[in-house]
């Protein structure tokens, strides 16, 4: 084989290297074996619910990807399964589950309906605050202690924390019978509460962080169905208005936050990430993607033209369920499809919706 044969064999194992090393980017810059501590809601909710009060979560749901009931409410993965993949390293397990779980590469503290108020009400986001004190209190004990697959107490520092909570605060209090008014006036109160958090992780040691805004609620087929004498409502993706507005206001001040920790905490990265912008992208241009109705449940009541029904859940008796949930975004009215939740992920890795545009694995490079 000739020099310049050698020189154009070389070029092209460097290529299709570089390739290959596409899809898992930020896996290819990790140096570091990566730790992850996430908190929130359903949206990214591991097995929290069922490990923390037994609540079944039954098939359907699970049956794309894991082939059985994991207690995520999907039919597969979640944004941060697929965020975990991109490092390759393991899912994360919840933090309450006490039975076969190792947290060598992190811990997931969040749950379903989680939100940032009541402060002191399970698991708001301050108590997942606290178990996560606990934990780094335990784990580095344990760890000094020589106990194997604990995280040592100066691994701590170099983790990533996640955070993507907030929706629940602001669904919740439409539901409760709010004006838009009045539920603008709390956003201020759920922001603070996000604040207080990166502060007390930031307290703990934790100089790295990613935060999730919350994205168009007003577009779930739940607050579709739900709501009442809407027509004036609903804008031109046929989602509620004012619902949506309310979550802007709310993204706008987290924002904002995010901006003013950077300049109070200047040893720490926060990466504030637009996944109201990703969703509704999602939403508006369905067909584009792949997906088609949009705004409709895949596991529900069945019943057009949003397939939720409070009376007949997912996975309880009576449901429907389609048959290519890679053809929907909504899975059960509330949660993602795991189609659109790996879309979803693909734009956050994109780094397009980051602010500052740093890769997901900056962490752990």
């Amino acid at each position: 084989m000739t020099s310049t044969s050698l020189c154009s064999f070389a070029f092209f194992f460097h290529f299709f290297a570089i390739v290959l090393c596409i899809p898992h980017l930020t896996h290819c810059l990790c140096r570091n074996q990566p730790i992850i501590f996430n908190f929130g809601d359903s949206n990214s909710d591991t097995g929290g619910l069922v490990a923390g009060l037994g609540i079944p979560i039954k098939l359907p749901n699970g049956r794309t990807f894991f082939g059985r009931s994991t207690g995520r409410l999907c039919d597969g993965r979640l944004v941060i399964d697929f965020l975990c993949q991109s490092l390759n390293t393991s899912l994360l397990n919840p933090y309450l589950d006490s039975l076969g779980s190792l947290f060598s590469n992190g811990a997931n503290f969040a749950i379903a309906g989680s939100a940032t108020l009541p402060k002191y009400v399970p698991f708001a986001l301050h108590v997942q605050v606290m178990q996560f004190v606990r934990f780094k209190d335990r784990s580095a004990e344990l760890a000094a202690a020589g106990v194997n697959h604990f995280i040592g107490y100066d691994r701590f520092r170099d983790g990533l924390y996640t955070i993507d909570i907030g929706q629940n605060d602001i669904a919740d209090s439409f539901a409760k019978g709010l004006t838009y008014v009045q539920v603008v006036k709390k956003i201020p109160l759920m922001l603070a509460e996000i604040k207080n958090a990166v502060q007390e992780i930031y307290n703990q040691g934790g100089r790295k962080f990613w935060v999730h805004n919350t994205g168009p609620l007003g577009c779930l087929p739940q607050k579709l169905a739900f709501a009442k004498n809407i027509s004036h409502d609903i804008d031109s993706f046929g989602c509620v208005s004012s619902y949506n507005t309310a979550a802007k206001l709310f993204n706008e001040g987290l924002h904002r936050i995010c901006m003013g920790l950077r300049s109070e905490m200047k040893d720490a990265t926060i990466v504030y990430v637009d996944i109201y912008a990703i969703k509704l992208d999602l939403i508006a241009n369905s067909t584009k993607y792949g997906f088609t109705s949009p705004l409709m449940a895949c596991c529900g009541s069945g019943r057009p033209p949003y397939s939720y029904d409070r009376r007949v859940s997912c996975g309880f008796p009576g449901y429907q369920v389609c048959d290519q949930a890679s053809r929907f975004v909504s899975w059960d009215g509330v949660h993602y499809t795991e189609a659109a939740n790996e879309h979803i992920a693909s734009k956050i890795l994109s780094m397009d919706y980051s602010t500052p545009r740093v890769p997901f694995g900056f962490f752990c490079q």
